[in-house]
């Protein structure tokens, strides 16, 4: 996708000829803990930098688009603190709670729509993710949820084109 300062390769996009990009979402993952620390904090910063690198590319260029940014950590980054550290877990929320609700598309370019932390493990009987609006490591949010909002600020930013009904985006 074509930005304000450069390309940037975007996980998911929604676009048209007409309006550009309308919706993005970034995913980054940290699955690993670090050999040396036991830890998942290893390129947390890096990563932070990549993710926030692509909203101002974006936003730049598009910015009426809603964002959405997905940081996905294996369910240890959230039991990996210690009497001195945090653990990742909340750390990313530390992070990232600075760069998410963008409500406005004067707001800033470095923000996200949205952003969610997002702790998966295998599971027992099937894989399991619990996804975490950045800032509050404590409620869950539904996938369901977080798709149906990201619906309603698309049609909330392109009300000439678009109608939500129903939990539907809808082309006028």
């Amino acid at each position: 996708m074509a930005g304000g300062i450069g390309a940037k390769k975007v996980d998911v996009t929604y676009a048209t000829e007409e309006s550009g990009l309308v919706l993005a979402v970034s995913v980054k993952s940290i699955n690993f803990a670090d050999g040396a620390t036991g830890n998942y904090q290893k390129n947390l910063t890096n990563r932070r930098g990549d993710m926030l690198f692509e909203a101002v590319t974006l936003h730049r260029r598009f910015p009426y688009a809603v964002l959405a940014g997905l940081f996905f950590f294996d369910e240890g980054a959230a039991k990996d603190g210690t009497s001195t550290r945090k653990s990742t877990f909340q750390n990313a929320h530390d992070a990232f709670r600075l760069f998410t609700n963008r409500n406005d598309p004067a707001g800033r370019d470095e923000q996200f729509e949205r952003f969610y932390i997002v702790l998966h493990g295998p599971g027992t009987e099937e894989p399991s993710a619990q996804f975490f609006a950045a800032g509050n490591a404590k409620d869950p949010v539904s996938l369901d949820k977080i798709f149906d909002e990201l619906i309603e600020l698309v049609g909330e930013r392109n009300p000439d084109l678009y109608e939500v009904l129903n939990g539907q985006l809808r082309a006028h």
